[in-house]
């Protein structure tokens, strides 16, 4: 009993820390972003050289003499190819935007039940969520595109979208956080006449804010840069990571078109992230709602 008294002291103490524990964590804080953004600054100063700078060892962090070549030889050579380039754009954006609003909608629904409700078979599904987890997406190549061909779904949306829909990371992160949401508050909502859907929409998913945000940088993330080579075959349907691949697969002649290429696929990912990460930090120091 002494020992829990003391502790509850503890915690109801304010702590503080000296001047110059806050001037070390400043400098630790800033050394690792500075860390963190040197390969984004690499980058994007790849992307600016000429090309007698490109190859230059060892590697300058500056350019003597930038230039925006590198952009408009990308763009002449997207020009050049027999499918519009604004085509690669929509089809990306279109994959993208599907898959992960998909995602998120699907995995919720189905993480709410796992997470709340008790039935039979409950405690399987959870454990086979992580078991799944396991396995790589080449482990499953072979498998997924034999589905696709009985189901007729090669060379469409359909075998990039609804595969990104089923993800079991979205379902075990969404289940995670349901998970902690106190089952008092449930009961009360329902006391006070929601209804499942209003419990599901009002009280769920915004306390699951960070789950969510997560789950949409991450599924971005990894439909932007795929290339869906393995299900998709016409050229009308590919999307920007194949097509400026190949206009970068032209060995050294074309590394400045490349650096620039590579920019371009890094600024949807980063925005993104930039736009949700403080929603995230946010939500998740918030979400806490205690019995």
């Amino acid at each position: 009993m002494a020992k829990f008294h003391f502790f509850r002291q503890r915690v109801g103490q304010r702590v503080s820390r000296s001047a110059s524990g806050d001037v070390g964590i400043t400098v630790f804080l800033i050394v690792c972003g500075i860390i963190m953004v040197i390969p984004l600054y690499f980058a994007v100063l790849q992307s600016l050289k000429p090309f007698d700078e490109l190859f230059v060892f060892p590697p300058r962090f500056y350019v003597i003499n930038p230039t925006i070549g590198n952009y408009t030889d990308l763009f002449r050579l997207m020009a050049e190819s027999w499918v519009p380039f604004s085509r690669y754009i929509f089809n990306t954006v279109f994959i993208t935007t599907v898959g992960t609003v998909g995602h998120i909608f699907l995995s919720s629904l189905a993480a709410y039940p796992l997470a709340k409700y008790k039935f039979p078979g409950s405690v399987g599904f959870s454990k086979l969520i992580v078991f799944s987890l396991m396995f790589n997406g080449t482990v499953t190549a072979i498998p997924g595109y034999l589905v696709m061909a009985k189901l007729g779904w090669i060379d469409t949306y359909l075998s990039v979208i609804v595969p990104a829909f089923g993800s079991t990371l979205g379902l075990y992160l969404m289940q995670s956080f349901m998970n902690d949401l106190p089952d008092p508050l449930f009961d009360a909502a329902r006391i006070d006449g929601a209804k499942e859907g209003t419990i599901f929409w009002k009280i769920v998913m915004p306390n699951v804010k960070a789950a969510w945000l997560t789950l949409m940088i991450l599924s971005v993330q990894s439909l932007w840069n795929t290339n869906n080579g393995t299900y998709i075959y016409s050229e009308q349907l590919k999307t920007m990571p194949y097509a400026i691949g190949q206009v970068t697969a032209a060995g050294v002649a074309r590394q400045g078109a490349a650096s620039a290429a590579a920019v371009i696929m890094m600024i949807v990912p980063i925005a993104i992230f930039v736009i949700s990460q403080s929603n995230v930090v946010e939500t998740m120091a918030k979400s806490g709602i205690k019995e």
